[in-house]
């Protein structure tokens, strides 16, 4: 087993104090910070130089962080999701407890419950959900891979996690899903 625990150790000072993480995930390398703080997302609109009505995704360890963060969700989605062969973001009606600036204007918010060992032991020692959003400059490709991240980026967050930046494997962008009254509308497949 990969040891990961300094990367841990700094990430979460870094996110206690409002700052952002740069941090391998189930998909995408991307940029993070506490997703309850205004002032660090904030902080992510501008390094990514992109317009705040756009949404970000939030990442939580499991179903029960969902129930914390969205007023009424409709529970058949965690069938839908365990059926899921790929990371899936699922855009929830009613956020409730995140930074004003992360909910989009109608309410929603996009959250993935996310199974990559090194976001899940971070996400469970935090204790509240973490942006997630591509290491890229908005309308520049996402970073597949730690090398394709830009300088600007690197320079732009308080802490770059060691820990996969030598993986070569290439990664995908999450499915996006709608949920409503029981029934799926993929976004992005």
């Amino acid at each position: 087993m990969v040891n990961f625990e300094k990367d841990i150790e700094q990430s979460l000072k870094v996110l206690h104090d409002g700052g952002l993480i740069l941090y391998p995930t189930d998909t995408v390398w991307g940029i993070g910070c506490d997703a309850t703080n205004e002032k660090a997302v904030e902080r992510v609109y501008r390094l990514k130089k992109r317009s705040d009505e756009k949404a970000m995704i939030v990442l939580v360890a499991d179903e029960r962080d969902v129930l914390k963060y969205v007023a009424s969700p409709d529970l058949s989605v965690f069938d839908y999701l365990e059926g899921a062969t790929r990371p899936t973001t699922v855009i929830y009606e009613d956020a409730i407890g995140l930074a004003e600036n992360l909910v989009g204007q109608d309410g929603s918010i996009a959250i993935r419950i996310c199974d990559e060992p090194f976001c899940k032991h971070l996400l469970k020692r935090f204790r509240k959900p973490v942006v997630s959003t591509s290491a890229n400059i908005s309308g520049q490709p996402a970073a597949r891979l730690f090398t394709d991240i830009s300088t600007d980026i690197k320079d732009g967050v308080d802490y770059l996690v060691n820990y996969r930046q030598d993986d070569t494997t290439v990664a995908a962008p999450s499915s996006v899903i709608r949920w409503q009254n029981g029934k799926v509308q993929v976004l992005r497949p």
